[in-house]
């Protein structure tokens, strides 16, 4: 590989995508880091910079274009003389949107606009952040069923949220771009689990709307949901250790360290906190049913309850080398960093 390759990063504001643009920084790339506005780019520089091994001559290393998922104004000129597309830009909300098509028109047709400029450039490596949810969203799947790379979430189910959806769909259209449309291209797809850990800085978005609801006690009682959950740290490096991986090209990888139940989440808290009241009380399922009735926010929770998902990381240990943060320690570096910058 080039010593100094270029990245064309998208959504480089993103709380994932600013630590993949600190460890491509770190790992001699330079990044071209996209923005829906570049009023945000200074904050961007300024979450990288004190983290970085060597921060001189940051302001050539990393720059910054305006792009827009829904335009197409920019693209070929943010991609000339790149070499590799990170795609990261994707909108994550926290509660179910009333029209399920306002996730998944900027999540598909960006993708494909991203991938279309790309091929347009002749830029052939691509890595897609995708997420764990394009792997687990299936009906009549018992639990203790061991999911990997192979499944797909059924995007027809009558129980997947527009998020699920939206990702799911995302990144089959990727796939199915580079099969019918682009056989050139060299694709790889990360998929990670609920992503906690510590951010760069203070804007992180919806990300960390979990820990920061357990150390704000929030909640009278937390659902009986589970999640996959991972180390931004961990995501961030599967990004660019994969761009150097030939094995990696045409596969999926799972980011995940473990499953863990919001009351054990909340747990690893209290435990972290103890001066705080953090609550752990586990709330009936039918309680949650009954308040999904009347909150988006819960609504999205009702299909997890009670579901035991488990998923094999094997691929990524074996063909990226990973060894994953545990997700308790994951849990506690975010749980610290939103206590110690007073972010409940």
């Amino acid at each position: 590989m080039p010593d100094k390759t270029t990245v064309l990063l998208t959504g480089a504001s993103g709380f994932i995508a600013k630590h993949i643009a600190l460890q491509l920084l770190e790992a001699g790339y330079t990044v071209r880091g996209s923005l829906r506005s570049m009023n945000r780019a200074g904050e961007v520089m300024d979450a990288v910079r004190p983290h970085l091994t060597d921060p001189v001559g940051l302001d050539e290393r990393l720059t910054f274009v305006e792009l827009d998922l829904l335009s197409d104004k920019g693209w070929d000129e943010a991609l000339q003389g790149v070499d590799t597309l990170v795609h990261t830009a994707s909108p994550f909300p926290i509660s179910q949107p009333r029209d399920e098509n306002d996730l998944i028109r900027p999540a598909v047709d960006g993708t494909l606009r991203a991938l279309r400029a790309a091929k347009a450039a002749g830029v052939n490596r691509v890595l897609l952040t995708s997420s764990i949810v394009s792997v687990l969203e299936q009906d009549g799947v018992p639990d203790g069923k061991l999911f990997d790379e192979s499944d797909w979430s059924d995007v027809e189910s009558p129980s997947i949220s527009a998020y699920s959806k939206s990702k799911t769909l995302a990144e089959r259209a990727a796939w199915d771009f580079v099969r019918d449309e682009a056989p050139e291209m060299q694709l790889t797809a990360i998929n990670p689990g609920m992503v906690l850990g510590p951010p760069l800085d203070r804007h992180f978005g919806s990300s960390l709307g979990l820990l920061q609801r357990l150390v704000g006690s929030k909640d009278p009682a937390l659902p009986n949901i589970g999640l996959l959950c991972v180390d931004v740290r961990d995501i961030a490096a599967m990004h660019v250790r994969a761009i150097g991986k030939e094995d990696s090209i045409g596969h999926r990888f799972i980011g995940s360290a473990g499953f863990l139940w919001m009351p054990e989440i909340a747990e690893v808290v209290a435990a972290q906190f103890p001066d705080r009241k953090i609550v752990t009380r586990r709330a009936p399922n039918w309680l949650v049913r009954l308040l999904g009735l009347f909150d988006n926010e819960i609504k999205a929770a009702v299909p997890l309850l009670g579901r035991k998902r488990l998923v094999d990381n094997a691929r990524a240990k074996e063909v990226l080398g990973m060894e994953f943060i545990p997700a308790d320690e994951a849990v506690r570096a975010g749980a610290a960093y939103i206590v110690e910058n007073d972010l409940v």
